[in-house]
This record gives C-alpha cells, structure tokens and sequence, in this order.
C-alpha cells in the first residue's frame, strides 16, 4: 500500500493535464567567433505550423502494474512533510479518454523527484512519446518546476524530436482525478506546438 507521501507525490504527476504552446526563434544575432547565424531555410524549416493537442495521462502507484515507481530516497524523506528527496521513474499510458483502457497515443517517460523542501514542488524530467498516427516516433521534452498543489501549474518545453523538432513552449498542467487511498491520479492534457513543415 503507497505511503500517504507516494499517493501525495503520485497526485501530482496526473498533473500533466498540459496545454503546451510552442514557439520557434531563431536568433538573426552577428557572429561572436565561436557561433553563426543560420537560416532557417539550412534546417528545411519553411513555415511554422500550430498542433494542439490532447489526452489523458495515467500516474498509478498501486497494484500488480504500477507505472510510477520510488527508485530512490534519502534517511529525511520520510521526516520530510514535502517528501524531499524522492525519486520516482515513470512510464505513463498517454490516452484518448479518462478510460485507462482507452485508445493509447503515447507514454510519458522519465522522472519526478521531490526538489523543494518548504512546498510539494516536483523537478519533471519527461519525455511525452507519441504512438498514434502522423505524430507516431515523435516527442516533446519537458523540464520544469511541479508545485503540485497549484490549481494550474506550467512547465517549459524544452524540445523535441520527429514532427516536433525545433519546439519549444510550455506547459500548463491540472489535475483531472486522484483517488486518496491508492495514490493513483489521471491528469487532463493539452498541448499546442509550433514546429516545421
């Protein structure tokens, strides 16, 4: 059974109820000897095009599957009220509904730990990997600050790869359900990227 700090910290991940918004800038700067400026055109980028995009993200810490898992903690965790110092390695189902045994478009894979030691403040390092149609083989990058108990909390997009190369933005994320004695959470997800065609 998840400790009350592993269903607190797992509530926080379903946070990926995420609007992204996405933006390509590339910097018409002069050369400073160790840079260049670039065309856009040297990447094959010719216009810019906006996706957004939706789903469903499945946090679960409990039963014989869970897909977010403690990997690690230190000796003041368990002293911590924000549970400080744990790390969780995650493998997220991304799908079309709230139903978990709805269509699949993807997985969020990467970490959360516990970086703050006055609030429940989350450090996400993810990928959001996409398995569905034209967006199959591609992913967005994200890195960022969780406060959990935010009513809506952002996060940056940092990259991407496939269809999504070059994006960059943010992420806005809010909690769609969490159940108290499992620790397990479902988060709503919106993004909008900006990236090549």
């Amino acid at each position: 059974m998840p400790t009350t700090f592993s269903k607190l910290l797992s509530s926080t991940f379903f946070f990926l109820s995420t609007l992204l918004l996405f933006s390509i800038k590339l910097a018409s700067a002069k050369p400073h000897g160790f840079s260049n400026s670039l065309s856009p055109k040297h990447f094959g980028l010719k216009r810019q095009k906006l996706s957004h995009l939706h789903f469903y993200f499945h946090d679960v810490v409990s039963g014989r599957n869970p897909t977010a898992i403690r990997v690690a903690s230190a000796a003041l965790t368990n002293k911590s009220e924000t549970g400080f110092d744990t790390v969780v390695m995650v493998h997220d189902p991304l799908t079309a509904t709230p139903d978990r045994n709805s269509k699949l478009v993807g997985k969020a894979q990467g970490i959360y730990a516990s970086a703050a030691q006055d609030v429940v403040g989350l450090l996400m390092v993810m990928n959001l990997a996409f398995v569905e149609g034209k967006y199959n083989g591609s992913a967005l990058s994200l890195l960022g600050r969780n406060t959990v108990f935010s009513t809506v909390r952002e996060m940056p997009i940092v990259g991407g790869s496939g269809l999504f190369q070059f994006a960059r933005g943010y992420a806005q994320a809010k909690t769609h359900t969490f159940n108290i004695k499992t620790g397990d959470a479902v988060g709503k997800t919106y993004l909008g990227e900006r990236n090549k065609i």
